[in-house]
């Protein structure tokens, strides 16, 4: 008998919404590698069910996710989704008919997206190198602009007004930014830095200053310190050894967060986690690349966010030894030069995931 078969391995069921333009491509390189990892490891089983929620079906059928199709996401661990948005349809019919109609529902509130520069890999800045940027941001996932409030009126006119309302609560503030100082002291440095723009936007974000300060008095472990958004630009480039967690805004952190991901080398290799810390509901994964019509269908796009975004889906359902695993193998990987071109390569998306599938079969070897 083999020995994996006394193990037992934990099964999970995974979603999958490859969605649009790239999405299909590393998603399919995404479920490839979680294969070969779960078949090596022999601790965990994967299942996967495809769901064909894209802009093609919204413009097939006048929606994106169907009658019920919330309730068949419930009964998965969790979701791996792609990406979402296309060229003939506006931005804000995807995003808000799509990825945020499974988020705000779902109560998806904590948005992480880890960043640091991968062995082998290099950073623009000229003075970084593996461990000097090693950060984890954390976004409010729910309010802010994502609250949906405002409107338009006199369109066409030259009075024509339009209004964009940010709402913050305090039970959305205070529970965003306990998870980020729980966050915060699981890592070694015990760091914790709060951005908002209170200078400038004198309620809301003093609201959210005071809430910041109020719940440090729970966490006296955690150092605390406070940037604005504009000068906080300016240390992510300047001074990246001195941040490690980050909590932000909806609109903020997503900002602050595509810039980590381009000082770590490429919005190619960054992941996002979009979950649910009561676990009452399942949370979603997703590299934060986006659609990326540009080079979509040629085989070059960069599966790493992927990979990444896999391996934080492990560590979210428990199998952290998987998801260090899975990790290890992805640097070794780039440590080959096995990249694609927006790390500097001319590896394509199937060479990628071929040579991390090799590297993780040679990880388990003789187990």
């Amino acid at each position: 008998m083999s020995p994996h078969s006394l193990q037992h391995p934990k099964p999970y069921s995974i979603a999958c919404i490859p969605a649009d333009g790239i999405g299909p491509e590393v998603i399919a390189a995404g479920v490839q590698v979680l294969k070969t990892l779960s078949a090596a490891s022999g601790s965990f089983q994967l299942s996967f069910t495809d769901y064909d929620w894209s802009s093609e079906t919204y413009k097939k059928t006048g929606q994106y996710i169907p009658a019920g199709g919330l309730d068949s996401l419930k009964a998965h661990d969790a979701i791996l989704f792609g990406a979402v948005g296309a060229p003939d349809v506006p931005d804000h019919l995807s995003l808000w008919g799509l990825r945020l109609a499974i988020c705000q529902p779902f109560q998806q509130y904590a948005n992480v997206r880890p960043t640091r520069i991968l062995r082998g890999t290099e950073s623009p800045l000229r003075k970084a190198a593996p461990g000097d940027l090693d950060w984890v941001i954390v976004r409010e996932n729910s309010e802010g602009e994502y609250a949906g409030q405002g409107g338009r009126s006199h369109r066409g006119r030259a009075w024509e007004t339009a209004t964009e309302v940010s709402i913050f609560t305090r039970a959305a503030v205070e529970r965003v930014m306990r998870f980020a100082f729980e966050t915060a002291r699981g890592r070694p440095r015990k760091t914790l830095t709060y951005v908002t723009k209170s200078n400038a936007q004198r309620n809301g974000m003093v609201m959210w200053d005071e809430i910041a300060l109020e719940v440090a008095r729970e966490f006296p472990d955690v150092k605390v310190d406070k940037m604005l958004v504009d000068a906080m630009t300016c240390r992510m480039v300047l001074q990246p050894q001195s941040l490690d967690t980050i909590v932000a805004t909806n609109l903020h952190a997503d900002i602050l967060s595509d810039l980590a991901a381009a000082l770590a080398g490429s919005i190619g290799i960054a992941p996002t986690s979009n979950l649910d810390p009561t676990r009452e509901h399942p949370s979603m994964f997703e590299p934060i690349h986006g659609s990326a019509f540009d080079i979509t269908g040629k085989g070059v796009a960069n599966p790493v966010g992927t990979f990444w975004t896999a391996a934080e889906m492990l560590r979210w359902l428990g199998e952290e030894e998987a998801a260090d695993k899975l990790m290890e193998c992805i640097e070794k990987v780039c440590e080959k030069k096995i990249v694609t071109r927006d790390l500097g390569g001319e590896a394509t998306t199937k060479q990628v995931t071929s040579a991390v599938c090799e590297e993780i079969k040679q990880a388990y070897a003789g187990k």
